[in-house]
């Protein structure tokens, strides 16, 4: 504190004061220290005492009697309290005491302080008043400020940081919602290119393959054969070998991988074909003759066709074939008759019905059938019927499939492998089991060759070739039939009628008779009727007009009157 105020206090025996710390503002605050003797009357400068001020509320210099306070000279004012008096002041030998202590020259006691205070009570020090000169005015007296009526700036505020978070927020939301709307936009140009790149494929498979409309129907136009023709496809040709009824049956199976789509070709005995020497003759003598290599040569030269390979097929390997894929389910369209059977009227083998369920003797009995009297192309069928189900049941896995292709430990052609076999017939297991298989016949005209019809329908469209049957020349085709019970007689009028100039088909054993017949349905083969007859030594009665199948010219049934040596 200023030195005046210390040493006013000494001067005149004040009360005392001790330091007790600060407070909230940082100024000093003290307590008053009692000294023993006793208390002398406080002067309070600064308060207003009542017409009762000498109640023990201590001394006010101001008050008269409880009236106003008289003027002071404060350019007088002494704040050491040398003695001058000047004007209304205290009175000569009164020292003033400027902390409020007012004492009459030579007294040594003071005026106790009111009950209500205590000595413990702090006090604050009162605003020191500057000396005299340096005051022209009296000191405005100081206002009571309180901490809530201020606000400072570095105090935080809740509020701000609640704005602040709030902007942090709806611009993150806003920022989010235009990355959804970005995302959505690009989901939806994806979508929208990836089904415009599918439409495009599909109409371009459709082309591809010849399936749109107007170009998928047999008699349509050129483009449709240049479309078919661009499909691939792979083909083996199946023989199945009766080897108890000594006949064949084949078809050719077709996997075409453009269009995904299976087919079985069945093809007639009476298929007009090209032989190796040349010569006309028919499917079934060709398998018998000429064998696998040369049937399917004839067969590619004949249809347009690429055959791959060629399956084998006889009857035991049939049944065991059905057996091995768990039997198969077929709709019967007649009653077989058991052929192991001894006396007549035993049930059937195989009954006539919708799905009926047939073990690998039942399969290869149906597949062989032949009702006396019934055209080959019956029995055909029914071959081809066996040969779908079989496909349905056998499994997809070109694995599995191989490995129930060893099973049967057959002997295959060189041009196809037990592999090669199995992969094939797994493609087509898959295409018949998902109902992406058909069967269709061969038809051919009464002299074994494939009219125009034929050409464009299945063997453009199915096979993806050209029908070229063989030319037609002088040589007249001559279908044989034995009837005379002889077997090597058949062997005989082949040797006479090839020697003869004429084309030798195979006609097949019918039931032995006694006389033989030379039949012609056209007019026109009347005398290449008669021509036959004299050849094989047989009377010109015999030579009659009549219809005739398996496409030949002249078609001869040999009878027990037959007589070969007389070639």
């Amino acid at each position: 504190m200023n030195d005046r105020y210390d040493a006013g206090a000494a001067d005149h025996g004040a009360d005392q004061y001790e330091l007790v710390g600060y407070d909230e503002y940082g100024q000093p605050v003290y307590r008053q220290v009692r000294p023993q003797q006793t208390q002398q009357q406080t002067y309070d400068p600064y308060a207003q005492q009542t017409q009762q001020y000498g109640q023990g509320y201590g001394y006010d210099p101001y008050a008269q009697q409880g009236t106003q306070p008289p003027a002071y000279d404060y350019g007088a004012y002494d704040p050491y309290a040398t003695g001058s008096h000047q004007g209304g002041g205290p009175a000569p030998g009164t020292a003033h005491d400027p902390y409020g202590q007012t004492a009459a020259a030579g007294a040594t006691g003071r005026q106790p302080r009111a009950a209500e205070q205590t000595a413990q009570q702090t006090a604050h020090i009162p605003q020191q008043a500057g000396p005299a000169h340096d005051q022209e005015a009296p000191a405005e007296p100081q206002r009571d400020y309180h901490t809530e009526q201020f606000a400072f700036v570095e105090e935080p505020d809740a509020n701000s940081e609640d704005v602040i978070d709030w902007l942090k927020f709806t611009e993150n939301r806003t920022e989010r919602r235009e990355e959804a709307r970005r995302r959505s936009r690009s989901r939806i140009v994806a979508l929208a290119v990836v089904f415009a790149l599918v439409a495009a494929g599909g109409v371009g498979y459709l082309w591809y393959a010849g399936k749109l409309p107007g170009l998928s129907s047999d008699g349509s136009a050129t483009g449709t054969a240049t479309a078919a023709g661009a499909q691939k496809r792979d083909v083996i040709v199946v023989h199945l070998h009766d080897i108890k009824g000594d006949g064949t049956a084949t078809a050719l199976l077709v996997d075409n991988t453009t269009t995904q789509r299976g087919t079985t070709v069945l093809l007639p005995n009476s298929l007009a074909l090209t032989s190796d020497d040349g010569t006309t003759t028919t499917l079934a003598k060709s398998v018998e003759d000429d064998g696998s290599d040369g049937t399917r040569d004839a067969l590619d030269t004949v249809l347009g066709t690429d055959i791959e390979g060629t399956w084998r097929l006889d009857t035991p390997y049939l049944q065991n074939l059905v057996d091995l894929v768990g039997n198969i389910d077929v709709d019967t369209d007649t009653d077989v008759p058991d052929p192991t059977a001894k006396k007549k009227g035993t049930a059937p083998l195989v009954n006539q019905g919708r799905d009926q369920t047939l073990s690998g003797k039942m399969a290869v009995a149906y597949a062989t059938y032949r009702a006396p009297g019934e055209a080959q192309d019956a029995q055909l069928k029914r071959f081809g019927q066996v040969l779908q189900s079989v496909l349905r049941k056998l499994s997809s896995d070109p694995q599995a499939a191989t490995t129930t292709i060893q099973t049967l430990q057959q002997i295959l052609d060189p041009s196809l492998t037990d592999k090669d076999l199995g992969t094939f017939l797994a493609g087509l297991s898959d295409l018949a089991k998902g109902g992406d298989y058909k069967t269709d016949l061969l038809p051919v005209q009464s002299d074994g060759t494939l009219s125009a019809q034929t050409g464009a329908g299945i063997v453009r469209n199915v096979l993806g070739g050209t029908a070229k049957s063989p030319d037609k020349d002088a040589a007249v085709s001559v279908s044989v039939q034995n009837a005379t019970g002889v077997k090597d007689n058949t062997e005989q009028a082949r040797v006479v009628l090839l020697n003869g100039g004429f084309t030798f088909l195979e006609g097949g054993t019918g039931t032995a008779r006694a006389t033989s017949e030379v039949v012609y349905a056209d007019a026109a083969d009347k005398a290449n009727a008669t021509e036959v007859a004299k050849t094989l030594g047989l009377p010109a009665g015999s030579v009659t007009k009549g219809k005739i199948s398996g496409g030949a010219d002249v078609s001869v049934v040999l009878g027990q009157d037959y007589k070969p040596s007389s070639d």
